[in-house]
């Protein structure tokens, strides 16, 4: 009689964060479209609000265990989109 292959277990996970990582940028404001299009093509790396329309200010936020992906992403996106890394204004204030 055969046996059955096991499945192989899977790996643990990593504890979730208790808290996600931000950073702000700027980017012009006809490029926000576009920009959420490229985002949406790399799955739930991050997710962004809109802090200013008008000014093309965007606040991402992406998990601490996806820093990596997040910056070869970001460096990659620089060649389609021109973009502005500004300083987290929650870090100013400490």
């Amino acid at each position: 009689m055969a046996r059955k292959k096991r499945k192989p277990r899977p790996r643990p996970l990593p504890l979730p964060p208790e808290h996600s990582c931000r950073s702000y940028i700027q980017i012009a404001p006809s490029d926000i479209a576009f920009f959420r299009f490229l985002l949406e093509a790399v799955d739930n790396l991050a997710l962004f609000t809109i802090a200013d329309r008008f000014k093309g200010i965007l606040m991402l936020r992406y998990s601490p265990h996806q820093k990596r992906e997040y910056q070869e992403f970001m460096e990659g996106i620089k060649q389609e989109i021109n973009i502005k890394f500004l300083p987290n204004p929650s870090n100013l204030n400490s």
